[in-house]
């Protein structure tokens, strides 16, 4: 059963059999630029939010969050903290996760487990751990507003998240772009590829 897929730089990538050779870099940024969150939905003109961005955010925001800075591994876990979606070419909303399957949450685990041994990402201890997820449910909820168009009751009610809505897209300072427009995907894994760069190594 053919169960892989040929990435752009020609190479394959087995999804029920991943290894850490079956992509470049390229191929990763150009599959999570090319994977949207909130089922490809947007109130803006022209592409929705993708993986990458999104990606892009967090680790901007987990930045600016640390007071004593963060290690370059420890920068590169959260650039890469949903880099299995750009391999599936699927960001599945969480609701629909248990409907299917155990069978789905395995293969996400190998891919996990394939990213991680390429890149050398250390499992999470518990207090990064919190503080990562505290910044993508931040991010999750300003998405939700800024460009999915939920309300902030919705996100209350619905998302129960009950932090404070965060107004200012960290990545707009950083790339001179308006606040929480979605990027062109060639645009967003141009950026992402470089932030990879320079995230590599020790």
């Amino acid at each position: 059963m053919r169960a892989w897929v040929r990435l752009p730089s020609g190479r394959r990538l087995d999804l029920l059999a991943p290894t850490p050779f079956d992509w470049t870099d390229a191929d990763l940024a150009l599959g999570l630029a090319r994977t949207y969150r909130w089922g490809g939905h947007s109130i803006w003109p022209g592409a929705p939010l993708s993986v990458a961005q999104h990606s892009l955010a967090v680790w901007a925001l987990r930045r600016a969050r640390a007071p004593t800075g963060l290690s370059r591994p420890d920068q590169r876990r959260e650039l890469l903290h949903d880099a299995e979606e750009g391999l599936l070419g699927f960001d599945c909303i969480s609701p629909l996760k248990p409907f299917l399957g155990e069978a789905f949450a395995a293969l996400e685990a190998r891919l996990r487990g394939a990213v991680a041994a390429r890149y050398g990402l250390a499992p999470w201890a518990a207090e990064a751990r919190r503080a990562h997820k505290a910044c993508d449910v931040a991010l999750a909820a300003a998405e939700a507003v800024h460009v999915a168009g939920w309300s902030l009751a919705e996100v209350r009610s619905t998302l129960g998240i009950r932090a404070p809505m965060l107004d200012a897209d960290p990545l707009a300072s950083v790339y001179g772009t308006p606040p929480w427009q979605p990027w062109p995907a060639e645009l967003a894994a141009e950026r992402f590829l470089a932030a990879l760069d320079r995230v590599a190594g020790d």
